[in-house]
């Protein structure tokens, strides 16, 4: 398996690297290996429903990205902090990849002398802990394995920008989450930069790189992660609810009701003061528009939230409606 180099060590966003698997898959013959890292970013699984599984008001505050992935399986977060793999290899049964791929990265950790096992499913563990969850698709007759690997990251981060989790784990705190998670820090005396030399050198045996051109290709593969069609996924009804205290305004929730994306319908709660029927106002502009800034301001334009609402600002509307 060889290394897939890219020519530069730019910053890149997250779906750079989901294209460059789907590249490699149909461009490259060999199977490839390349490990990867991004600001902080949640990614969620194929068929999950964004709002069910991201913070989203938790993410914007925080600068922490989100997006979509073409494979199944859960919602996790990344950083700086914590490495990215991706594997593409030839086709086959699912449980023959997973298991081909966990065992080497298996035995890379144990190289370094960690109790380092597979579970049953897709999860790597250190001493019992998961370090690494993968999960998998096939496109253009390839396979691709991609996964974490927490060599560190930001615990407060994670548990605030994943919802259900927090949900179930906000009781507990941080603490919870390490009795059932393990970090790569933990158990090792190297840094980053020295495991992820570890990584190319025990996964991989030769180099393959990237060429200007063929960046560019990736690039524009990326954008089909960023359309808000794909991010909002094939779920066709759902609510999302947002809530904010406004200076000059008082408190203003808003619950949307989403069809393919758009709002179908809105609910108005707070203590605000009306200057007439706002619902009715707001859904006479935005009713099947898709809430993402851009729409809306458009949606918006020539007329004035503060007509609706009083020392509402058309600027602190479309941030509260901002889904996407």
């Amino acid at each position: 398996m060889k290394y897939l180099h890219v020519p530069d060590s730019k910053p890149r966003i997250l779906p750079f690297y989901l294209a460059m698997e789907e590249y490699a898959a149909r461009e490259l013959q060999e199977d490839v290996f390349f490990a990867w890292q991004v600001e902080p970013t949640v990614i969620f699984g194929r068929h999950q429903v964004m709002g069910s599984e991201v913070d989203v008001d938790y993410c914007r505050r925080h600068g922490i990205a989100f997006y979509r992935r073409r494979s199944g399986g859960g919602c996790v977060y990344a950083d700086r902090d914590n490495l990215m793999m991706s594997c593409v290899t030839q086709s086959g049964e699912v449980e023959q990849v997973f298991a081909r791929y966990t065992a080497r990265v298996v035995q890379m950790l144990r190289s370094l002398g960690l109790d380092a096992t597979a579970s049953q499913r897709n999860d790597i563990l250190i001493g019992g802990r998961k370090v690494s969850g993968n999960a998998f698709y096939q496109t253009a007759g390839r396979c691709i394995v991609h996964g974490t690997m927490l060599f560190d990251t930001n615990m407060e981060h994670m548990l605030g920008a994943l919802t259900p989790p927090a949900d179930k784990l906000k009781s507990k705190g941080v603490a919870s989450v390490r009795s059932r998670i393990t970090t790569l820090r933990e158990h090792l005396d190297i840094g980053l930069e020295a495991f992820k030399r570890h990584v190319r050198e025990t996964m991989c045996d030769g180099d393959l790189r990237l060429g200007p051109e063929e960046v560019g290709e990736i690039e524009r593969l990326a954008q089909a992660y960023l359309d808000p069609q794909f991010l909002q996924g094939n779920d066709p009804h759902h609510t999302v609810e947002h809530a904010r205290r406004i200076e000059g305004v008082g408190l203003l929730g808003v619950s949307l009701d989403l069809r393919h994306g758009c709002i179908a319908d809105l609910r108005l709660t707070g203590d605000f003061l009306p200057l007439c029927d706002a619902r009715e106002a707001m859904l006479e502009r935005l009713r099947g528009v898709r809430p993402e800034a851009k729409e809306l301001g458009r949606a918006l334009e020539g007329c004035d939230a503060g007509r609706w609402i009083l020392n509402l600002g058309n600027r602190e509307l479309i941030s509260l409606l901002n889904y996407y």
